[in-house]
C-alpha cells in the first residue's frame, strides 16, 4: 500500500521528520537567543522578568565591561593558542598512530591494537593520574592540557577505518614506483582524507575549548587557566568581571546577570567562527561510509 502523500510529494513520515528536526534545532538555538537577549538587556528588565528571546532596553554596557577586563582577554588569548596547539598535536599523533595500523605486515600490530582499545574500557582513576602527572612534572604545566588527551581512541579508530577504505591498489602502485610509507602518507592518504581530518580537527578543537576539568584539577597558576575555568568562576560568583565595573554600577541589582550572559557569549564566539570554514568538510566527513546509489 503506497504511503499517503500530502502537500505535493511530502508524505506524513516526511513531515514528522521535519517536525522533529525543527524541535532539535529550536532546542539548540533558543538557549543561545535567550542568553544573547539577557546580555543586551538592561538590569531592570531582567529583574522584572521581561526578557525572553528579544533584548529589552538594548545596550552594550555588559560587553563593554567584559572586553575591558584584562583577565578575560588573557584567558581568551591563552585558550585560542592552547586549542590550536592541542588540535595540531592531537591530529599529528592520531594520524601517525592510525596509518601504521593499516599495514598487515606491521610487527606487533595486534598487540598495539589491543593496548589502544584497552584504554577505551579501563581507567586508573583520578588519584593515580594525579600522582603520575606529579612525577612527570606536569602539574601547573600547560603541557598537562595538551599531552594526556592528545590521543582519543574513538577518533583514532575513525581515522584508521577511513584509511582502510582507501583502495589498497593506490598504496601498491606507489610502492612499486619506489615510494616509502611516509611518501604514501603525505602524497596519497592525507590529500584523500581532507574531510575526515577537518571533522576530527573540529571535534578536538571543540573538546579542548569546552574543557575545564583538567585545568581545575592540575593547574593552580591562574596564568594557565583556560577561558572556561574563568567562566566557571564567574558563574559561580568567585570572580567579578570588569575591573572598573564597581565604579559604573556593577553592584546594581541585575547587573551581574547581564555580565555573566555577556561573558558566556564572548567565550562562545571564537569557536562558533570556526564552523563556517569547516562546514562543507564536516558534512562530508559526517556522511563517510554512506552508500550512494
Amino acid at each position: 500500500m503506497p504511503e499517503k502523500r500530502i502537500f505535493g510529494n511530502f508524505s506524513i513520515g516526511d513531515w514528522v521528520i521535519v517536525f522533529l528536526c525543527c524541535v532539535l534545532i529550536l532546542s539548540c538555538i533558543l538557549p543561545i537567543l535567550s542568553l544573547l537577549a539577557r546580555s543586551l538587556s538592561t538590569p531592570d528588565a531582567i529583574l522584572l522578568g521581561q526578557v525572553t528571546f528579544v533584548p529589552v532596553g538594548f545596550n552594550l554596557n555588559a560587553y563593554h565591561f567584559v572586553i575591558r577586563d584584562p583577565r578575560i582577554i588573557r584567558a581568551l588569548v591563552f585558550t585560542v593558542i592552547l586549542t590550536a596547539v592541542f588540535t595540531v598535536t592531537a591530529m599529528f599523533l592520531t594520524i601517525i598512530l592510525a596509518f601504521p595500523l593499516t599495514y598487515n605486515s606491521l610487527k606487533g600490530r595486534k598487540i598495539i591494537n589491543f593496548m589502544v582499545i584497552f584504554t577505551l574500557y579501563f581507567s586508573v582513576g583520578i588519584i593515580p593520574t594525579y600522582l603520575l602527572y606529579r612525577d612527570l612534572n606536569l602539574l601547573n604545566n600547560p603541557l598537562v592540557l595538551v599531552l594526556p588527551n592528545a590521543i582519543n581512541v574513538i577518533n583514532m579508530l575513525i581515522m584508521r577505518t577511513f584509511f582502510f577504505n582507501i583502495p589498497m591498489s593506490l598504496r601498491e602502485s606507489a610502492s612499486m614506483d619506489g615510494a616509502g610509507p611516509v611518501t604514501i602518507l603525505l602524497k596519497i592518504y592525507l590529500p584523500l582524507s581532507t574531510a575526515v581530518i577537518a571533522t576530527l580537527s573540529l571535534f578536538f578543537a571543540v573538546g579542548r575549548w569546552n574543557g575545564f576539568y583538567d585545568a581545575v584539577m592540575f593547574i593552580q597558576n591562574r596564568m594557565f587557566h583556560p577561558i572556561q575555568v574563568l567562566l566557571y568562576n564567574v558563574l559561580d560568583n568567585n570572580v567579578q568581571i570588569g575591573s572598573t565595573a564597581s565604579y559604573e554600577g556593577f553592584t546594581t541589582p541585575g547587573r551581574p546577570e547581564t555580565m555573566r550572559a555577556a561573558s558566556v557569549m564572548v567565550t562562545m564566539l571564537p569557536i562558533l567562527m570556526v564552523y563556517p570554514f569547516l562546514q562543507k568538510y564536516f558534512i562530508k566527513g559526517a556522511t563517510l561510509g554512506a552508500l550512494v546509489e
